[in-house]
């Protein structure tokens, strides 16, 4: 490496409720010359931050514009219902969208759920961000629909959360199940994003990671060695095979046979076929 070369390194962004841990934790063992840095995002912000280079790759939420950035669907996220825990709904196991229909329901600017109509009544004044959202239902002022992993990072001891039913496919603005009327349910997708025209090897190693490929198939610099070593490896088996085969052959009346092994022990005697003694004339 000269003065002027920079090493490689690797930035990884990610959204609010997105857990990269067990992603990073393989990164570091399969590269560990190469450092991950991680990047906290905003949901709004993602895209742009990876349009602008900022970071190689991120996990976001779709839906996201495909003209410059690549995507790989990961996962959809269940939708829940965010509740105080004396709220009389707290008593359900499941809620729906017509139970809904009463309740001052949160709709915050950074929602990351793509409703064609939100459920609920609206609130006087939507509220900034999620964390503020969350904030309100604390005080009682409504409740607040969001991804399960949400519910989770923002969690509080007097708060509590119950799935709402319906499809969470990512796709919004069908039916509901319970009479065919209302909104549907949208559920959160999870990707991994990168710019288009900047997927590096390192890009292609983290895909290879997050979509579950082994060390020898992940794609990158350790693949074409894996591939040189697979013909010597086939030849070793075979010559290993024709050794094998040789030994019963070459042992016919040796000491490597089991005929070898009784003309040993017959006391000089010679034998024929099947270790009996040949009659003298």
């Amino acid at each position: 490496m000269t003065g002027s070369e920079v090493p490689p390194s690797f930035r990884l962004a990610y959204v609010p409720g997105v857990t990269p841990a067990k992603w990073v934790r393989i990164w570091n063992e399969r590269l560990p010359g190469v450092p991950l840095t991680l990047v906290a995002v905003a949901a709004a912000d993602a895209a742009g931050l990876l349009r602008r280079g900022e970071a190689d790759a991120g996990f976001l939420r779709l839906p996201v514009d495909r003209t410059e950035l690549s995507a790989i669907p990961l996962y959809t996220e269940t939708t829940v219902v965010v509740i105080p825990k004396d709220h009389v709904a707290a008593a359900a196991e499941e809620l729906s969208v017509a139970d809904l229909a009463k309740e001052i329901v949160l709709h915050p600017l950074d929602d990351t759920l793509d409703w064609e109509r939100p459920p609920g009544r609206p609130a006087f004044e939507r509220p900034a961000t999620t964390p503020d959202a969350v904030e309100l239902v604390a005080a009682g002022v409504g409740l607040l629909v969001v991804p399960q992993s949400l519910a989770r990072l923002y969690h509080r001891k007097d708060l509590t959360y119950r799935p709402l039913a319906g499809a969470a496919d990512g796709s919004a603005g069908e039916p509901g199940p319970e009479d065919g009327q209302g909104p549907g349910v949208p559920g959160s997708r999870v990707a991994l994003s990168w710019p288009e025209e900047r997927t590096t090897d390192l890009v292609e190693e983290f895909i290879g990671i997050v979509r579950g490929r082994t060390v020898n198939s992940t794609r990158g610099p350790q693949k074409p060695a894996a591939r040189q070593q697979k013909p010597a490896e086939r030849s070793g088996r075979k010559d290993g095979g024709a050794s094998r085969k040789a030994g019963p052959a070459s042992g016919k009346g040796g000491s490597g046979s089991r005929g070898g092994a009784r003309s040993q022990g017959g006391k000089g005697k010679s034998t024929g076929r099947g270790g009996k003694p040949r009659r003298r004339p």
